[in-house]
């Protein structure tokens, strides 16, 4: 025991230094691709997969209510080209996050965007998880270098301390 209060000697089995920054329905599990990393990935690819089915499936009854409205075959073909190419810019720009931190004001503009592109970021998910947890090898690159600079810094020394000259003050 240390003190009176009766707290012991040890110190705190938290590691020191960067934590892993957790990953949407990982966690922290793409570190060392444990507890359950495999069925995750797989649950995310079949879930993105499945609700970007659902959306067209959607999308297919908002087309037919346009036919049934008669508008026009112009504005019918105005909103299935609006939703492929938002779908695409949105795939895009979501698989492109995964490799490099978007610009958080760029983000904000496209939040309308990504909203009617949504199918594209779906299909973004479901392939990127069929290599990796979508974002982890940016988020590994950063924790590694994270730890990097940690362990330099950690173990950084200047010659042997006990020869070192005392300043006279």
């Amino acid at each position: 025991m240390s003190d009176a209060h009766g707290t012991p000697d040890r110190t705190p089995a938290t590691p020191s230094g960067p934590r892993p920054e957790p990953l949407r329905f990982f966690g922290t599990t793409w570190v060392d691709h444990s507890r359950g990393y495999a069925a995750r990935r797989l649950g995310v690819a079949a879930g993105s997969l499945a609700v970007a089915s659902a959306a067209c499936f959607v999308l297919r009854f908002a087309y037919q209510g346009l036919q049934i409205a008669a508008v026009g075959s112009f504005v019918s073909l105005l909103v299935v080209v609006m939703f492929a190419v938002c779908s695409a810019l949105a795939f895009g720009h979501t698989w492109s996050s995964f490799s490099t931190r978007p610009d958080p004001d760029r983000q904000s503009s496209l939040r309308g965007l990504l909203t009617i592109g949504f199918i594209g970021s779906l299909l973004a998910y479901f392939f990127r998880s069929l290599t990796e947890a979508p974002g982890e090898k940016l988020h590994r690159a950063e924790y590694e270098t994270a730890r990097e600079e940690y362990d330099r810094r950690i173990t950084r020394r200047s010659g042997n301390p006990a020869r070192k000259r005392r300043r006279d003050a």
